[in-house]
């Protein structure tokens, strides 16, 4: 291998980043991430929906030596559209991805992963401990998006990898992107220096507006009916708590440097609650 080709590598790794949600992700310090002799960085996609294909896009914009050479999907349809995307946009030389290496099923993210230096994974979050734990078994450097899972079991699973893959000296980065955004960075850099005083309380929201719904087709099964409007059902999203609000309980937990010690429920009955807003009315 030549130096200038191993110092370019390098320079990737510490300098180029994925971009996720308008935010810049953690650089990939991934020393040895590249087949001996390619001077490439070839990456495969587990999810071509609109955060994995955003995800490549984000990828190829770093200006460095990038080929996409695989990708799976659960539909066929998605990835195909997903190809097209980056293909057109990209050209033949950057995505290098021929039939035989487009993979359509549950299992067709252990054949994409193979060939890849950095793995992208992107499906709904309840298979991520499965992509996860297959992708650190083949000491793959890891990008993988929020939420990491969508129950305690899953989560669990999660931990035992990450700890198998810290071990391997694997780079892993979680779609968490406020931990790279300069605003975040710089205003809790402030608070933990003491500025506005000790945090002893506080609150976090997330106001959406909803997402996109997907009818059901004539002959469609059940499970693609759920996996396609993913977003909707718990044991694939975990929840709009656990699969967009951990972005504000993250930083949450960043500004306090820990994590919550107790949880209190709190729950009225919807007639309780009526009551409670009539009495409040009426006393305006």
């Amino acid at each position: 291998m030549k130096e200038n080709n191993s110092n370019e590598r390098r320079n990737f790794i510490k300098t180029s980043a994925i971009i996720t949600g308008g935010a810049m992700l953690s650089p990939f310090t991934l020393p040895g991430a590249h087949a001996a002799g390619d001077d490439a960085i070839k990456i495969a996609v587990i999810g071509c929906g609109g955060r994995g294909t955003g995800a490549v896009f984000q990828a190829f914009e770093t200006g460095q030596n990038i080929k996409l050479v695989a990708m799976a999907d659960a539909f066929k349809d998605r990835l195909d559209q997903s190809h097209e995307r980056i293909l057109k946009k990209y050209g033949k030389d950057k995505v290098v991805v021929p039939e035989e290496k487009k993979f359509v099923g549950f299992d067709g993210y252990k054949h994409a992963m193979k060939d890849a230096d950095v793995v992208i994974i992107a499906t709904p979050p309840g298979f991520r401990p499965d992509h996860f734990e297959e992708a650190v078994r083949l000491e793959k450097q890891i990008f993988m998006e929020k939420p990491v899972a969508t129950d305690a079991i899953g989560i669990r699973r999660i931990l035992a990898a990450a700890k198998i893959a810290k071990a391997k000296k694997l780079n892993v980065v979680v779609g968490l992107q406020r931990h790279y955004q300069d605003n975040y960075i710089q205003t809790i850099d402030r608070i933990h220096n003491g500025e506005i005083g000790d945090i002893i309380g506080g609150q976090v929201f997330w106001n959406d507006g909803g997402v996109w719904v997907r009818e059901r087709q004539p002959g469609q099964t059940e499970m693609e009916y759920q996996m396609r409007n993913w977003y909707y059902f718990n044991w694939l999203c975990g929840d709009h708590i656990t699969e967009q609000h951990v972005h504000n309980l993250d930083v949450a937990n960043w500004v306090k440097n820990g994590y919550p010690v107790k949880l209190k429920e709190q729950v009225e009955e919807p007639l309780e609650e009526a009551r409670r807003m009539e009495r409040s009315l009426t006393t305006m």
